[in-house]
Protein backbone atom coordinates (compact mmCIF):
# COMPACT_ATOMS: atom_id res chain seq x y z
CA UNK A 1 0.00 0.00 0.00
CA UNK A 2 1.19 3.62 -0.66
CA UNK A 3 1.07 6.13 1.13
CA UNK A 4 0.95 10.04 0.00
CA UNK A 5 3.75 12.09 2.31
CA UNK A 6 3.71 15.84 1.84
CA UNK A 7 7.67 17.95 1.67
CA UNK A 8 8.72 20.88 0.47
CA UNK A 9 11.45 21.52 -1.56
CA UNK A 10 13.15 23.82 -3.46
CA UNK A 11 10.68 26.46 -1.63
CA UNK A 12 7.58 24.71 -3.12
CA UNK A 13 5.48 22.06 -1.42
CA UNK A 14 5.28 19.02 -3.61
CA UNK A 15 3.85 15.21 -2.19
CA UNK A 16 5.81 11.80 -2.40
CA UNK A 17 3.42 8.56 -3.19
CA UNK A 18 5.54 5.68 -1.34
CA UNK A 19 5.08 2.54 -0.08
CA UNK A 20 6.22 2.57 4.09
CA UNK A 21 9.23 0.67 3.45
CA UNK A 22 10.71 3.12 0.40
CA UNK A 23 9.91 5.85 2.99
CA UNK A 24 11.87 4.71 5.59
CA UNK A 25 14.82 3.85 3.55
CA UNK A 26 14.45 7.35 2.43
CA UNK A 27 14.88 8.44 5.79
CA UNK A 28 17.56 6.15 6.93
CA UNK A 29 19.35 7.40 4.00
CA UNK A 30 19.03 11.04 5.28
CA UNK A 31 20.23 10.57 8.82
CA UNK A 32 23.11 8.32 7.39
CA UNK A 33 23.92 10.95 5.26
CA UNK A 34 23.77 14.05 7.79
CA UNK A 35 21.32 15.75 5.49
CA UNK A 36 17.58 16.99 6.10
CA UNK A 37 15.27 14.93 4.64
CA UNK A 38 14.17 17.37 1.90
CA UNK A 39 18.33 18.18 0.73
CA UNK A 40 18.00 14.55 -0.66
CA UNK A 41 14.72 15.07 -2.10
CA UNK A 42 15.83 18.05 -3.79
CA UNK A 43 18.55 16.21 -4.89
CA UNK A 44 17.04 13.61 -6.05
CA UNK A 45 14.34 16.12 -8.09
CA UNK A 46 16.85 17.80 -9.37
CA UNK A 47 18.41 14.64 -11.17
CA UNK A 48 15.55 12.85 -12.03
CA UNK A 49 13.84 12.31 -15.63
CA UNK A 50 10.81 10.49 -14.83
CA UNK A 51 7.82 11.02 -12.03
CA UNK A 52 9.33 12.15 -8.21
CA UNK A 53 8.50 9.12 -6.38
CA UNK A 54 9.90 6.77 -9.19
CA UNK A 55 12.80 8.68 -9.24
CA UNK A 56 12.90 7.95 -5.41
CA UNK A 57 12.79 4.36 -5.57
CA UNK A 58 15.14 3.78 -8.43
CA UNK A 59 17.96 6.44 -6.13
CA UNK A 60 17.19 4.11 -2.85
CA UNK A 61 18.27 0.93 -5.53
CA UNK A 62 20.85 2.12 -7.06
CA UNK A 63 22.41 3.59 -3.47
CA UNK A 64 21.77 0.01 -1.66
CA UNK A 65 23.50 -1.84 -4.39
CA UNK A 66 26.02 0.40 -4.18
CA UNK A 67 26.67 -0.15 -0.69
CA UNK A 68 26.72 -3.86 -1.38
CA UNK A 69 30.06 -3.58 -3.40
Amino acid sequence: MTVKHSITIAGHATSLTLEPVFWDALHRAATQDGRALAQVVAEIDEARTTNLSSAVRVWLMERALARQG
